[in-house]
């Protein structure tokens, strides 16, 4: 067994949408990046990608690289989970704390477990996402962004 820590933040942007977990979700902003600033999904890329010792989302998919721009972050992950399997990998379960003020993400987690179990080629219960506020501190409670940690153990 191994396990890996993934963590990835992103500013709220204007007239983009917000998708987290492969799920769109109504709300005034999205997040920048630049692809689709999926945080949740780059968390999880990262956790898998260090449990495995294959790096991180960033050397694997480089925003430098205008071949990633706009790129779905569900189908990046699922690249990077078909690199864990080559390497011998499998994920065992994923552990994600999502940290934003607004949206309000209760209603959508079911759906982001479903497309995260889906993409990782997973059964539902592997995946689990909470999501907490930051009570009103610092750039998340102020309404600037999202925080996403993760933890992902593969044996």
């Amino acid at each position: 067994m191994r396990v890996g820590i993934g963590y990835d933040s992103h500013r709220f942007a204007m007239g983009r949408p917000l998708i987290l977990g492969g799920v769109r979700i109504p709300h005034t902003h999205g997040l920048t990046g630049h692809s689709d600033a999926d945080a949740i999904c780059h968390a999880l890329t990262d956790a898998i990608l260090g449990a495995a010792g294959l790096g991180d989302i960033g050397h694997m998919f480089p925003d430098s690289d205008p071949q990633w721009k706009d790129a779905d972050s569900v189908q990046l992950l699922s690249r990077a989970n078909l690199a864990v399997t080559e390497a011998g990998h499998h994920l065992v379960h994923a552990d994600l704390t999502v940290i934003a003020e607004e949206p309000k993400l209760a209603p959508y987690v079911d759906a982001m477990q479903q497309r995260l179990a889906d993409a990782l080629v997973v059964g539902l219960s592997a995946i689990s996402i909470k999501a907490k506020s930051n009570e009103g501190m610092g750039w998340i409670g102020r309404g600037e962004g999202i925080a996403v940690i993760a933890v992902a153990t593969v044996s």
